[in-house]
């Protein structure tokens, strides 16, 4: 099966954060693609430290919700704590779309709910799937990024 996610950090060494999250990652799930490191300014709380974010495509084996349940022990296992929502975090692992299903639980949204008006999470996710249709909204990634209502820009991060 093929996934995006999204990895996001603001806390500690930003670069190294991706790095043990994506070598964990590579524990379970093949990552294919990678996009850029964009820098973004805070999202929802923004008296906070600007975040790296970044989308990479995954083949796994494991289905939504184990998905789901690995990434969140990936959190853990790095110290994430969820204090308050929107906070600063150690890392910040977000399952975008799966394949093209859509999965609605009390713990698991799929497509995300907030990726269309996010521009740090629609820039780096068009860079390696622009041409993908979002199976709710019916508009390529690249489509809603042009449309995304989001007025804080995403700049790839030097040296990424």
């Amino acid at each position: 099966m093929i996934a995006y996610l999204g990895l996001s950090t603001n806390l500690g060494d930003k670069e190294l954060n991706f790095y043990v999250a994506k070598q964990k990652i590579q524990l379970e799930c093949q990552i294919l693609l990678e996009s850029k490191v964009y820098e973004t300014e805070a999202w929802g709380l923004e008296d906070q430290p600007d975040f790296l974010n970044q989308c990479i495509q995954i083949k796994t084996h494991l289905q939504p919700e184990q998905l789901l349940q690995f990434l969140q022990n990936i959190e853990a296992e790095m110290g994430r704590v969820k204090t308050e929502k929107y906070g600063p975090r150690i890392i910040d692992l977000d399952i975008l779309l799966y394949e093209n299903d859509i999965v609605e639980t009390d713990e698991l949204t799929i497509p995300h709910p907030q990726m269309s008006v996010r521009n740090f999470v629609l820039m780096p996710l068009a860079e390696i799937a622009g041409d993908i249709i979002h199976p709710i909204l019916n508009q390529s990634i690249s489509q809603l990024l042009k449309i995304c209502p989001d007025d804080k820009q995403a700049q790839p991060k030097s040296n990424s």
